[in-house]
């Protein structure tokens, strides 16, 4: 064998060795997120076995809580409108829809989603938890020190995004969409399937709204969103904030309105914030 091929094939052997060393790498990265994820699933599961054991009162208390009068929301609404005399209708005295089931399995299934939503929404930290523990041994020291906060943050503002949605978001579009009709003969027999949808959507979607700044902090340390670009939209962002405080609040005074729009005006100002702090930290890095 001419030293020339016999360089090449120990060069070759080189190549495959490196390759089977990548995948086994990528494989052994598998392995690991595939524990951190059972962990986080054994976590959501457990949290869903206590929501079924203690159904009666999630059923009773909170999945049912928006469409009782007594409900702390509108407690509240009657208490600021007899405060500032803003009129009868903005005291809700009523939800006038009946909640039916239609299908066989319909309150077995019921039960069994909601207790897994419920098992999901106090999981997620959980879940935020060892997905940072998955990424963060491939971060580099100042990636790490930046980023510290992340399950904490995370957490927090989605808890918060639930508490808004439940607490603001669901009411007020349940008792929208209760009062809204187009014909007195008309009655609204609602079923439980529509209702859990309902507000499983809108609690849910503004928890995942409030980790706005966590996306834009993740976009703006990839360099796809800057506070230039942010700024430059916040006209456009404030309109659709509108237009959404707008659909949900029960009646056209300005007072509702700015209750539901505010946080998400200053999510976004948040948002811009995040963005700059990242930028100027990238400028420094790069010393311009």
């Amino acid at each position: 064998m001419s030293e020339n091929k016999r360089k090449s094939l120990i060069e070759s052997i080189k190549d495959k060795g490196k390759t089977i060393e990548a995948e086994m790498s990528f494989f052994d990265h598998l392995e690991v997120l595939r524990w951190h994820l059972i962990r986080s699933a054994i976590a959501i599961v457990i949290f869903t076995s206590l929501s079924f054991i203690y159904y009666d009162f999630i059923f009773d208390t909170i999945i049912m809580g928006p469409k009782n009068p007594q409900f702390w929301t509108y407690r509240m609404m009657c208490i600021v409108g007899q405060k500032f005399d803003l009129g009868p209708d903005f005291c809700i005295k009523d939800i006038p829809f009946n909640i039916i089931n239609t299908d066989m399995a319909g309150q077995f299934t019921l039960q069994m989603n909601s207790s897994l939503l419920i098992g999901l929404i106090f999981g997620f930290p959980y879940l935020l938890y060892e997905i940072w523990r998955f990424i963060k041994p491939g971060l580099n020291p100042n990636e790490k020190n930046s980023a510290s906060g992340f399950v904490f943050y995370a957490s927090l503002l989605f808890i918060l995004g639930i508490l808004f949605g439940y607490y603001i978001i669901a009411p007020l579009s349940i008792n929208f969409l209760a009062n809204y009709t187009i014909s007195s003969i008309i009655q609204n027999q609602i079923t439980i399937d529509s209702y859990l949808s309902s507000v499983a959507t809108l609690t849910l979607g503004a928890g995942i709204t409030f980790e706005l700044p966590i996306v834009i902090f993740v976009l703006s340390k990839l360099g796809i969103m800057t506070p230039t670009f942010m700024r430059a939209t916040r006209r456009y962002a404030v309109i659709v904030i509108l237009i959404i405080a707008a659909v949900v609040t029960p009646t056209p005074d300005i007072l509702t309105m700015l209750t539901v729009s505010f946080p998400l005006f200053l999510l976004y100002e948040i948002s811009i914030g995040v963005s700059a702090r990242v930028d100027k930290k990238r400028r420094k890095a790069i010393g311009v």
